[in-house]
């Protein structure tokens, strides 16, 4: 579920400064669309079979995993454990992103100062062992995320939460370190577990032992690393729930893993699994065409949704010196033709990448004015005059009048202006040492990188390119062990804590955080507490807009590129769908949940 808070409104006429009820679900600023009550979600079909299996391959560059433990920082996790096996206090719906409903809490009741939020578990929840969930269970998941046995990301994202507190064998109090219109939702995404899991082992210690979590399925059959197969519980407690009813209709799951993506599409082709997310516009454009496609036992589909453009970008870790000007950021960006290997190599199927929040509420624009300008206006003293006298920068363009010649003119007097020159046959600073960089890769950027590799060369800049086992790439993220890496980040409609994470300066020296650019900037933090606690809609654009201009006024990324809608292939005659798709989803989340196996 998307970390979103939520005021209580259990009833569509409450406002957001209404008065805090107990109820069936919570929207962050009052908009609840299934009045109490409700049989099921619009974009499901609560008729659907149970039965069958589906084969896919996970969304991620993942190519091992070696523990059933998502929540500490070492290792890879075993795909598909979140959303399958693990169940939170509340559910998000896929038709509204600031709205979520009861899954293991039947009633939540938020307190009048909004200083606590409490939950009334279901007392049919059970976890998959037959025991049933209980406010010790939460509580006991809580502090155990809250630990330094976990990943310190939960750390920050609980921040605010000063304690759990059991109120009763099926009730559970969170209370917050100051009103929130965001924490009563963030605990509602809590993922629960029991008390039992790992048998009394130290958290960071239990990595095989199997999860005894409440999700609707378990852990079945596997090649540990390779592929993992999950069961559909057939006692699963929330089968005829409302927030579950006509989903997770297939009896098997079973992931595949593979190590490059030419064996992964020949795979596919050749029947070994079911159903793919393509990511590649030139494997779109030449590997998923031929006779099966042509006769219908393949299906490849553009599929189309309304949520906010992903964030694509090179990342470059300021906490290196020769990052840590500005000018040098920006020189750096300069040196991308975009608009060349859009056409060259991605068959003009993309978009430009223009900040962290494109195609959304909430991207800047222009110059600052309105409520934006008024949240600016009180941080004027943190910001450069630039902020507010120059618009939002854009990623620089190859499009005549335009040429990656005079963006490298730019570029060089940027650099220069740093302090960093060409002699002696490379890019040098004071202390005559050269500039050079590594960028660090999964594999198949190679072909992208190259180009802009040229590019930088041109300027005196020894670039290379560093490829890796995904294994090998996150244990360095996670010590901030690199120059330059790409990351993607799915659009959301509802940006929330997980900002902290991943902008704040708390964050950026916090090994596995997601601050991988190393932002520590007093204002960024400002605005993240602005956004975090806003309490209209309204007041969390304009805190977002005034965010993403900041941001992007600092060039800590090199913006890419993001598809619009989705890229997938599937067997074809084999799946039913909903007669109605969500507004607002990741494709693999919408198979999963809500179709059903025809044959």
């Amino acid at each position: 579920m998307k970390r979103v808070a939520l005021i209580c409104a259990a009833a569509l006429s409450l406002s957001a400064a209404g008065d805090a009820r107990a109820a069936h679900a919570y929207a962050q600023f009052g908009d609840i669309k299934n009045l109490p009550g409700f049989t099921h979600f619009a974009w499901v079909n609560p008729q659907a079979p149970k039965g069958g299996e589906i084969s896919l391959v996970p969304p991620t560059r993942l190519t091992n995993f070696d523990k059933f433990n998502p929540f500490t920082l070492k290792g890879a996790a075993a795909p598909g454990l979140g959303a399958l096996v693990f169940e939170t206090l509340l559910t998000g719906t896929m038709d509204e992103p600031t709205t979520a409903y009861g899954l293991l809490a039947e009633d939540v009741d938020v307190a009048e100062d909004r200083l606590s939020v409490t939950f009334r578990l279901n007392p049919k929840a059970r976890f998959q062992d037959g025991s049933p969930v209980t406010a010790a269970d939460v509580k006991h998941t809580f502090d155990t995320l809250m630990s330094k046995q976990a990943a310190p990301q939960y750390r920050v994202v609980f921040g605010d939460v000063r304690q759990a507190v059991v109120t009763g064998l099926l009730s559970v109090r969170f209370e917050f370190r100051h009103a929130s219109a965001e924490l009563p939702l963030l605990v509602g995404g809590l993922p629960v577990f029991s008390a039992a899991w790992g048998a009394g082992k130290p958290f960071s210690e239990v990595v095989t032992e199997q999860p005894i979590a409440s999700g609707p399925y378990k852990i079945g059959r596997m090649n540990f690393g390779r592929d993992i197969s999950y069961d559909r519980d057939p006692n699963y407690w929330a089968r005829d729930l409302n927030v579950r009813r006509g989903m997770f209709n297939f009896d098997r799951i079973h992931f595949r893993i593979y190590k490059d993506n030419t064996a992964q599409t020949e795979a596919f082709k050749a029947g070994e699994f079911d159903y793919i997310q393509v990511f590649s516009a030139r494997d779109w454009a030449r590997a998923y065409t031929g006779r099966k496609f042509a006769n219908g036992e393949l299906v490849r589909a553009h599929l189309k949704a309304k949520n906010a453009g992903d964030f694509q970008g090179w990342l470059i870790n300021t906490r290196r010196d020769k990052f840590k000007d500005v000018r040098v950021r920006e020189a750096l960006g300069l040196a991308m033709d975009y608009e060349w290997m859009n056409r060259q190599l991605f068959y003009n199927s993309y978009t430009r990448v223009r900040g962290f929040f494109s195609a959304s509420d909430f991207e800047a624009k222009a110059l600052p004015d309105g409520d934006e300008l008024a949240i600016l206006q009180s941080i004027r003293d943190k910001l450069p005059a630039k902020v507010f006298d120059e618009p939002v920068p854009l990623p620089p363009t190859t499009t005549p009048p335009g040429s990656l010649r005079a963006n490298l003119r730019k570029a060089r007097d940027l650099l220069q202006a740093a302090g960093w020159t060409y002699r002696e046959g490379a890019l040098r600073n004071a202390k005559g040492e050269a500039f050079t960089l590594e960028y660090l890769d999964g594999g198949g950027g190679d072909r992208v990188f190259t180009p802009f590799l040229q590019a930088l060369a041109k300027l005196g800049i020894e670039a290379r390119y560093r490829r890796a086992d995904f294994a090998l790439i996150q244990k360095r993220w996670d010590v901030f062990d690199f120059d330059w890496t790409t990351q993607r980040i799915r659009g959301t409609e509802s940006p929330g804590s997980e900002l902290l994470d991943r902008f704040g300066s708390k964050s950026a020296d916090t090994q596995g955080s997601a601050n991988m650019t190393g932002v520590r900037d007093p204002a960024v933090d400002v605005l993240l507490q602005k956004a975090v606690g806003a309490t209209t809609r309204p007041e969390l654009v304009a805190a977002l807009r005034a965010l993403d201009r900041v941001l992007r006024h600092g060039h800590y990324v090199i913006p890419q590129w993001y598809a619009e809608g989705f890229r997938v292939a599937y067997r074809g005659g084999r799946f039913g769908q909903p007669a109605t798709a969500p507004l607002y989803y990741q494709p693999e989340d919408w198979v999963l949940r809500t179709w059903w196996r025809k044959r």
